[in-house]
């Protein structure tokens, strides 16, 4: 049976949600649904430039960091212990015998299919490694990469780099941890076009998520790491994730100092969550684009032919950031910087696009900056204080903390 999150009711128009970017009492529906719960269809240049943070773009200072918000960091949370480094100090696997030339792609990809901590070893410089099949990452063993700062890993535009693909939802342990890496390049096309119909009915794929890494029921520790120019399928109402498509998730992902940088999807142009929390620490995300646009709804009276079985119509455009849609997951920021993003036209969320259906989960933004953001907006919660959560974050959830943070449109 596909698991289809309820569409919400509109106390407003269509018409008028979709034709501005103004608040509303009134919230938009998700964008981001097609997961099925029975594992029947859920799919999904070497210079860097980095926010300077003491580091150049090809390596950092001894002990340093090479990603992350360069203006700020984390001081009223605590960063969980899967926020944490991983262990490396005994891996399963080195990658290289000490020159660039030894890092093979498959050494690289025979040792991601096998799982367990992996390392490199291609000399003192910075290295890319092409990445000319995707790697499939095993959904029964934890696997931690780590790129020592100083390796890149580059889907050259055509494919997209790690997948995790396990046929359950919200049921596996298993952890991937990658850390101190670059992730350039990746792209997913969609494959699967909806069927046929004029405006506005929704235009675009079913599929192509996660340019650089797909994750469905498994969970993922983000740490120190830079992703750019990772490309998802650029139309589709529940298509999202240009970096990193997160899909039914038992403890979701976790991003620390971390960077995303012109990424593009049609949903969440760098991170996008589907029944999977988001907690997002000390990272930086600029110059990410929401490329779908007109949002998502299901409106029989507007489109006659069913997709995903319903009468959907609008294709994407939401989260020009970050995008998170399910039930009772939460999202938290803290330590951020998300600026100059973009979601589509006639779309919602420039910096974070947030649905709890349920109106079960919580917003948390602490000590983060978000400004220079454009999209649509809007704020419904069901309880607290805090009604405005700003003009580049479009949400309904079930309550909103704002502590020490510079968010654009809240006073």
């Amino acid at each position: 049976m596909r698991l289809v999150s309820s569409k919400l009711l509109l106390v407003a128009s269509l018409s008028t949600l979709l034709g501005c970017g103004s608040a509303s009492s009134a919230a938009p529906t998700d964008g981001g649904t097609n997961a099925d719960a029975n594992g029947a269809d859920a799919n999904g240049a070497n210079d860097v430039g980095v926010a300077d943070s003491g580091s150049e773009s090809g390596g950092t200072d001894a002990g340093g960091s090479f990603a992350g918000n360069p203006h700020g960091h984390c001081t009223s949370l605590t960063i969980p212990p899967e926020g944490q480094p991983a262990d490396v100090s005994k891996p399963t696997a080195v990658i290289g015998t000490g020159t660039p030339a030894s890092c093979t792609f498959a050494a690289l990809s025979a040792a991601v299919s096998a799982g367990g901590v992996i390392t490199f070893d291609c000399g003192p410089a910075p290295t890319t490694i092409a990445v000319t099949a995707t790697m499939s990452l095993p959904t029964s063993k934890d696997t931690v990469i780590d790129g020592g700062r100083l390796i890149t890993l580059d889907g050259g535009g055509k494919v997209p780099i790690l997948r995790f693909d396990s046929p359950n939802f919200q049921a596996t342990e298993t952890r991937v941890t990658v850390q101190h890496l670059r992730f350039v390049n990746g792209l997913i096309a969609g494959s699967k076009p909806i069927p046929t119909a004029p405006a506005p009915c929704s235009q675009g794929f079913d599929d192509g998520e996660g340019g650089a890494i797909y994750m469905r029921d498994g969970n993922l520790s983000v740490i120190d790491s830079v992703f750019q120019n990772d490309k998802a399928a650029p139309l589709g109402p529940d298509v999202a994730g240009g970096a990193i498509r997160m899909l039914g998730s038992k403890h979701g992902v976790v991003i620390v100092g971390s960077s995303f940088l012109s990424n593009s999807a049609s949903n969440g142009a760098a991170v996008g969550c589907l029944f999977s929390e988001l907690d997002v620490y000390d990272s930086l995300f600029d110059g990410n684009v929401a490329s779908g646009h007109d949002a998502n709804n299901a409106d029989a009276s507007k489109c006659s032919v069913q997709n995903n079985g319903q009468y959907e119509i609008g294709s994407g455009g939401n989260g020009g950031a970050l995008y998170s849609d399910g039930n009772s997951v939460n999202v938290v920021l803290c330590g951020d910087e998300i600026v100059n993003n973009a979601a589509g036209t006639n779309a919602y969320g420039g910096g974070l696009f947030f649905t709890s259906n349920n109106y079960g989960g919580t917003l948390t933004i602490a000590d983060t900056n978000m400004t220079g953001n454009t999209g649509g907006h809007w704020t419904q919660v069901k309880s607290g204080s805090v009604t405005n959560a700003g003009t580049a974050v479009g949400t309904n959830c079930q309550s909103i903390t704002i502590k020490s943070s510079t968010i654009q449109g809240v006073p």
